[in-house]
């Protein structure tokens, strides 16, 4: 495996890109949230640019960086130290997934999946036993975690679903499936939501050797080419007591988990924008026509010109949730304002980027088509744009659209 990925280490341009920061932005972030973003960006020049569009191209994942991501502490960041997390804040979370997704969309979600879904739960939810014998190895990468809610009937919807769990002795009988769950089919537990026989949602760890339990990997997509995606079938699966959340009934257990990824989503979106006015800013100055650099006419400073702006709005957005996720105010409404208003922006970006590219921005010499690609799915997963939207619309006129 390191000798291919050296060999297409070698034939693949080396990352140029360079901050951007256009309202000092930088300023209201600490010493130790910018050591933080600095180091996960020298790991992503070195380690994800240089392989990122060979894996995409050939729609594989590359499982090596599990373990690198671990290494440079993007699993759980503002999880405390002694449960296998980073001890940081939740502003240093939110720039680590930034630097992850300007990478890529795929690598930030192996991280977020495993930090904001697999073992934030554990922690918040499970019991002393299960922290300990979970987070250390999720922190260390030692294990890999997916996250089992959405079903293939039950999307936007996940009070809907039908998988479930009945009582027997010592524990429970787990049956259903799982639709669109990332890292399931090389996951070695999954945190799984599931209705017991009073309706109530229950969360529980599910070990990926038990019987009955598969996780067969879902083929053909167009985005999220380098992240790997699957089911959860469960058949008859025994969950043993001592793996179920002894506390949490109800979707607000989920949800919550929800909102810490969004958060971490709508700080990634922002990653892949910069990744594509970056591009598209050197471009202009280099590409010419006419006789002159593209960047002097009036139509492409005009995008770039809006792009900037558009970054520089959602970096305000971001900064002010992240402070008030560290003082413990931001609201899931908030998160969802950040998620939908970011991924759509830097989708938005991303479009606007592949015109200055000309026919050039179709190709994987450079990261557009496979980040719009990418945020096509971010658009959609951990809450769609509409639900999103429709979210908002609830805080604001108090009236639930959903009923």
């Amino acid at each position: 495996m390191n000798n291919v990925v050296e060999t297409i280490k070698k034939s693949v341009k080396t990352d140029r890109f360079e901050h951007h920061d256009y309202y000092l932005m930088d300023e209201l972030l600490s010493e130790d949230h910018l050591l933080a973003r600095d180091a996960v960006r020298d790991w992503v020049k070195r380690e994800v640019s240089p392989i990122i569009e060979d894996y995409a191209n050939r729609a594989e994942c590359p499982h090596h960086l599990f373990k690198g991501l671990a290494e440079i502490g993007a699993f759980g960041p503002s999880l405390p130290v002694e449960y296998g997390g980073g001890g940081m804040d939740e502003m240093a979370y939110g720039v680590i997934m930034q630097e992850l997704e300007r990478g890529d969309s795929g690598v930030r979600s192996m991280a977020s999946v495993q930090g904001s879904l697999v073992m934030y739960p554990i922690y918040r939810f499970g019991s002393e036993a299960q922290r300990m014998k979970y987070l250390p190895k999720l922190g260390s990468g030692e294990y890999i975690g997916c996250f089992g809610l959405t079903e293939p009937d039950h999307g936007s919807n996940p009070g809907g679903m039908v998988t479930n769990i009945k009582k027997v002795d010592g524990g429970y009988v787990l049956n259903g499936a799982k639709m669109w769950i990332t890292n399931s089919p090389v996951a070695d537990i999954a945190v799984v939501w599931a209705k017991d026989e009073d309706g109530k949602i229950r969360g529980m760890i599910v070990e990926k050797d038990w019987e009955g339990y598969s996780a067969p990997e879902i083929h053909g997509k167009w985005s999220l080419r380098a992240s790997i995606t699957g089911e959860l079938v469960f058949e008859n699966v025994f969950v043993p007591e001592e793996n179920v959340f002894p506390e949490i009934k109800g979707l607000k257990g989920p949800l919550s988990c929800l909102s810490k990824a969004r958060y971490g989503i709508a700080w990634g979106a922002i990653g892949a924008a910069l990744d594509c006015y970056d591009s598209a800013l050197r471009y202009s100055k280099e590409r010419e026509q006419f006789g002159k650099p593209i960047g002097q006419f009036q139509l492409t400073q005009k995008k770039l010109a809006e792009m900037i702006t558009e970054i520089t709005k959602a970096q305000l957005l971001i900064w002010r949730l992240g402070s008030l996720a560290n003082e413990g105010r931001a609201t899931p409404a908030q998160i969802s304002m950040a998620k939908r208003n970011n991924v759509n922006m830097a989708l938005e970006i991303a479009r606007e980027a592949r015109q200055i590219h000309g026919g050039m921005g179709i190709t994987n010499e450079y990261p557009i088509m496979r980040h719009m690609m990418n945020l096509e799915t971010v658009l959609t997963y951990e809450g769609t744009h509409d639900i999103h939207l429709l979210i908002t619309g609830m805080d604001v006129t108090g009236l639930n659209a959903f009923k």
